[in-house]
């Protein structure tokens, strides 16, 4: 029996945002065995999220943009396409450098990519219909989320993390098959044809330059004019974006919308939140692999609690936001989070993961509690809080925000994290009879933070107690990131509290 049109229409969108999805959250759990494999740096490794993640950010809005303007359609298919031949790049790299110049371009793919699966759903489906589409979409997604890690885990443990990235291509092909041959194409045809390019070129030039800063300053220091100069080059470039926004006849980021307090809390708070959340579950990750000792596969395991408790409460969460306003929920959730954030910090060197139950599955529970109260009602808040002609608009800087976000905390609590485990390393081996020389050596095998190996140099009566100062000084640090992704979570709270509104109106 054949498909109709419609479901045509999910079969694509879903099978793209698969390759999103999926690339996201296997990836966590397969980044150690990349870095061991490509003998990457800690800096190197924070660069194969932050690559992406900044193209991402940056183009995300022009990628919405030009499926208005020139076919929702076409933009779709040059981001799959784009996508698709990044991953197979990504998936054959020879070097760390590949990996890094080949997540550039599956950014690029993404910010095409990713705003045109919801945006081909809204256009082709009518009321009556549009939110039962959106709901299987959204239902997939969910599915994807919770396979992710155990599939990156899966494979990892088995030696083939570049499937990882190769799983995209047959994704891929079926998505632009079927929209090619099934799916009709869509255009704002009121939307005007000026894309805010030199928006999209600042805000690249400003988040690139923050970011190689902070993630270069544990390496070079601040004082090195090319950290200082790359990070003030950033922040200037940030700026300049901002007047050239408020100034621009068609603006990549329409500011005015910023006067709703709702609006202006809601984003704030995924800037703090999904900072926390990257940064935690990408520390988490390699903690668990590289400290404690767990398979990758027992690494994909222990998220798995965190992605059921999304899916189970974000529904309730959403209709309880209807009814009673987001802003309660948007302060309990975030507080939530931190919490569980806090319980994970308390966490020591552990024999493993037969330790998991009582050292992190507290706080991956409460973490996941609180996350699944939050992510619907900031959607309402977000969507609710402008007029609904924005409403595209207002979805689109959220979902910048919240990738701007991880971008900006992977570089600054990343760079923390580099800092404090050579300081961490010094102390766990003050103590230990080893020579300049080996002290030296250890020192350079910093950098690549919890995948440090004992230099030669240290000896072998004193290698057993140097590879366990390594794993006490990565958890050293792990505990202070925690504590910090607990304290965004909970500024994160605190803009809810005191920005959004109890009942979100829309502003005119």
């Amino acid at each position: 029996m054949a498909l109709n049109d419609g479901k045509w229409v999910l079969i694509a969108t879903i099978l793209a945002s698969s390759m999103a999805f999926l690339d996201t959250t296997a990836l966590n759990v397969a980044l150690p065995t990349i870095q061991a494999s490509l003998q990457a740096s800690g800096a190197q490794l924070l660069w194969i999220l932050n690559a992406y993640l900044l193209m991402l950010a940056a183009l995300i809005l022009v990628g919405g943009s030009l499926g208005d303007r020139l076919g929702r359609r076409k933009i779709f298919m040059l981001g799959i396409s784009l996508f698709m031949l990044a991953s197979l790049a990504c998936g054959l790299a020879p070097s760390i450098q590949w990996m890094i110049a080949s997540r550039v371009v599956q950014g690029i793919g993404g910010a095409l990519m990713i705003p045109g699966s919801l945006a081909i759903i809204a256009a082709f489906f009518d009321d009556a219909q549009r939110g039962k589409a959106i709901g299987t979409w959204a239902t997939a997604a969910s599915i994807v989320t919770v396979a992710g890690p155990l599939l990156g885990g899966v494979l990892a443990d088995a030696g083939l993390w570049r499937v990882v990235f190769l799983i995209n291509l047959p994704l891929g092909a079926v998505a632009l098959s079927v929209l090619y041959f099934k799916v009709p194409e869509s255009r704002d045809e009121a939307a005007s044809n000026q894309i805010d390019i030199l928006g999209a070129i600042l805000t690249v030039l400003g988040l690139a330059g923050v970011t190689y800063g902070f993630i270069t300053a544990p390496e070079l220091g601040y004082s090195n004019p090319q950290v200082y100069g790359t990070l003030a080059t950033g922040a200037a470039a940030l700026a300049v974006f901002g007047l050239v926004e408020a100034r621009s006849q068609h603006p990549m980021l329409p500011l005015g919308l910023f006067r709703s307090r709702t609006f202006s809390g809601s984003n704030l708070l995924t800037l703090f939140l999904y900072g926390a959340l990257s940064v935690g579950i990408f520390f988490l990750s390699l903690n668990m692999i590289q400290a404690q000792g767990y398979s990758k596969s027992e690494a994909g395991s222990a998220l798995v609690p965190f992605s059921l408790l999304l899916v189970a409460l974000s529904r309730w969460a959403g209709g309880l936001a209807d009814r009673r306003g987001p802003r309660l929920l948007l302060v309990i959730g975030p507080a939530l989070s931190g919490l569980g954030f806090l319980f994970m910090s308390f966490a020591g060197l552990t024999r493993g993961a037969s330790d998991y139950w009582t050292a992190y599955f507290p706080g991956v529970m409460t973490f996941g509690v609180g996350m699944g109260l939050t992510i619907a009602p900031l959607s309402t808040a977000v969507m609710g809080s402008v007029a609904i002609h924005y409403s595209g608009t207002a979805s689109g800087i959220n979902n910048a925000v919240s990738r701007m976000a991880g971008v900006l905390a992977i570089a600054i609590v990343g760079s923390i994290a580099l800092f404090l485990f050579a300081g961490a390393l010094r102390e766990r081996t003050a103590s230990l009879n080893l020579t300049e020389k080996a002290r030296s050596a250890l020192q350079a095998e910093a950098g690549r933070l919890g995948a440090a190996t004992v230099p030669v140099e240290v000896g072998t009566e004193n290698a057993a107690a140097v590879a366990t100062a390594i794993k006490l000084a990565f958890v050293d640090v792990f505990r202070w990131v925690m504590i910090i992704c607990a304290g965004l979570a909970w500024i994160s709270a605190c803009m809810a509290a005191i920005l959004v509104e109890p009942r979100v109106s829309r502003s005119e």
